[in-house]
């Protein structure tokens, strides 16, 4: 099993490069971050956290602000890309995630073109966890002219477009969403065809969309570990079925506690949430805990 962190890189935490150091000083796999790039200030669905379960509500009064009950790191995200290309720079093994790239946010034809540069500079270490954004942030991903009942069709044209322009000299695509001439456009990934794309979500339809564009099922943390092993057999069942190799798992954990169960589940990499202002002994943890598994 592959160890990783997790982390909500705000302006208020750990540098960026100092903790890419640490996790590399340390023996870890990777580092993913997150990708938002703003927090409307009215919101139609909130997010309420009770106990440790994340709950979502339909808000019909669109005149009251209700951003306040978001966590306050989601307000101090720098930009994804920005920071795995700096994390890349100051590293030489350490591999830097996605996670998840919001791909409905983005224009494809830069998007393609970012991936593909934060790849080469890399040397190959980038993992492109990708997805099409939560209900709790539909306001956010209409701010940047996506709407969200359409952004699953979306979502798939714009994979298989920038699938195109990573693997053809000449690529065009012609979509209901995506739609453009042959371009020419590099470099290319080091990774062929492309960085290893991982799919998040832990929806019913998930696995679809895995199967779809994806190499591997990024669902966050499960809190049935019995249905998570049979989502896992599933995905595999049907990605041999369709003549693929095997998905790799990639799950993402606020605690240690359920390793045992994840690996026996068939899980690839386990990434640990490191809290904004306690990244250095969290890091410690998580190292200890890949020494010892």
């Amino acid at each position: 099993m592959k160890f990783g962190v997790f982390s909500m890189n705000t302006d208020e935490g750990l540098d960026p490069l100092e903790l890419a150091r640490e996790a590399e000083g340390l023996g870890l796999e990777s580092v993913f971050v997150p990708d938002h790039s703003h927090v409307p200030v009215r919101r139609n669905v909130s997010w309420a956290n009770t106990s440790d379960t994340v709950k979502l509500t339909e808000r019909d009064d669109l005149g009251e602000s209700q951003s306040s009950d978001m966590p306050h790191d989601f307000y101090r995200n720098r930009e994804q890309f920005t920071t795995l290309a700096s994390m890349a720079a100051v590293t030489s093994t350490l591999k830097v995630g996605s996670g998840i790239c919001l791909v409905v946010q983005r224009d494809p034809i830069f998007l393609a073109k970012t991936v593909a540069s934060v790849d080469h500079m890399s040397n190959g270490r980038l993992i492109f966890g990708v997805g099409v954004g939560s209900p709790w942030n539909r306001e956010e991903i209409r701010n940047h002219g996506t709407e969200p009942r359409t952004r699953m069709k979306l979502m798939e044209e714009r994979m298989a477009a920038m699938q195109e322009i990573w693997s053809k000299d000449e690529a065009e695509y012609h979509g209901k969403f995506v739609d453009f001439d042959p371009i020419c456009s590099w470099p290319k990934p080091v990774q062929k065809p492309r960085p290893p794309v991982f799919v998040g979500g832990d929806h019913p339809n998930s696995l679809d969309r895995v199967l779809a564009y994806g190499d591997g099922w990024m669902p966050g943390h499960h809190d049935d570990a019995g249905l998570f092993r049979a989502r896992v057999a599933e995905l595999q069942e049907r990605a041999a079925a369709a003549g693929r190799g095997r998905m790799e798992i990639t799950v993402t954990l606020a605690h240690l506690d359920c390793l045992d169960d994840y690996a026996a589940a068939g899980a690839d990499r386990v990434l640990v949430m490191v809290p904004t202002g306690g990244e250095r002994e969290v890091l410690k943890q998580v190292a200890e805990a890949a020494n010892s598994f």
